[in-house]
């Protein structure tokens, strides 16, 4: 008989990524999501393709009835519901917090009584706020800098004092600027790359925020769900309970990023080679620079990430050219 694991938000660009991959493994993997951003065209193919190990429930985290019928039966639970964007949470912190914190709360409870084996969450780079340290390294974080940062780092706090309290067993993924197919281009808060191939696709100029020095460790899919299924299946007991950055460990300026999009691309369309982006304000809440240590993932869960930026960004930008 099949594990059977929850996906929180898996009709996302993460956790649909997350749902395919288990389920292409064998597991048997119920989605909970209540569409405020998942979409239902990333997982259409999913219920049609694995009928027998599938099960879709609509529902909402707010709501603590949804989470326990969630995680009925569960041995493992990934939640990655959650209301991204720091523009998002500046506009509306009070929905942020909601989804984030209580929903939170309300998943925690529900796996605490239901018994689930281990509780693996979607943690935010957000988190190290004004901390000017690079690499960043787990310990050593600086005072968050939007509601959304508060909210992934009250997040991780909550898990573990339900650790130490109840014993549940966590762990928390910080999750640096992730990107690869399913993620969505369109709409007020569109993360960077899916918004600039869209942009360039269309033969428009992107708007980068500032002088287009700020960097991130911009980090493949692939790699994001390989740390999932290590934080599942890790039998280190040093390993549980704990936060780990995952990340490839490499910084990329948003400079950098449209050169390797007009290079991509521009194998596509070479019109696209001559496209030159255009420059606003940098953005309120912004971190300057974003650089994660993994040696912490490395050693504790043999993490070694096999795509870097530019590899992921060329397999991205194909996903986008066939689907967009």
């Amino acid at each position: 008989m099949s594990v059977k694991v929850l996906v929180t938000g898996g009709a996302g660009f993460i956790g649909s990524n997350l749902c395919e991959h288990l389920l292409s493994n064998g597991y048997h993997v119920r989605c909970l999501d209540n569409f405020a951003t998942g979409k239902w065209q990333n997982i259409i193919p999913l219920i049609e393709r694995y009928p027998a190990t599938f099960e879709m429930q609509v529902g909402d985290i707010r709501n603590l009835e949804d989470c326990r019928k969630a995680v009925d039966g569960v041995e493992y639970v990934f939640h990655e519901a959650a209301l991204g964007s720091v523009p998002r949470s500046i506009n509306d912190p009070i929905t942020t917090n909601d989804v984030n914190i209580g929903g939170f709360l309300n998943m925690l409870v529900a796996s605490r009584d239901a018994g689930v084996k281990r509780f693996i969450f979607a943690a935010s780079s957000s988190t190290y706020g004004d901390s000017k340290t690079l690499p960043k390294v787990e310990d050593v974080i600086g005072k968050p800098l939007s509601p959304y940062a508060i909210t992934k780092y009250v997040d991780e706090l909550y898990a573990d004092v339900f650790a130490r309290t109840y014993g549940i067993e966590y762990i928390g993924l910080r999750y640096f600027n992730v990107f690869g197919r399913r993620q969505d281009p369109h709409g007020a808060y569109a993360a960077v790359i899916p918004l600039f191939v869209k942009k360039f696709m269309n033969h428009e100029a992107p708007n980068i925020n500032g002088d287009g020095e700020y960097s991130r460790d911009f980090t493949y899919i692939d790699n994001v769900i390989q740390m999932n299924m290590l934080a599942m299946t890790t039998t280190n007991p040093e390993a549980v309970n704990q936060i780990y950055n995952t990340a490839f460990g490499e910084r990329t300026t948003l400079n950098q990023l449209v050169e390797y999009l007009r290079e991509f691309l521009g194998e596509k369309d070479s019109s696209i080679k001559d496209i030159e982006p255009t420059h606003g304000p940098n953005r309120a809440g912004d971190i300057p620079h974003s650089l994660a240590s993994i040696d912490k993932a490395r050693h504790l869960l043999d993490y070694n990430p096999r795509f870097s930026m530019r590899e992921g960004l060329r397999q991205a930008v194909d996903w986008y050219w066939q689907n967009l």
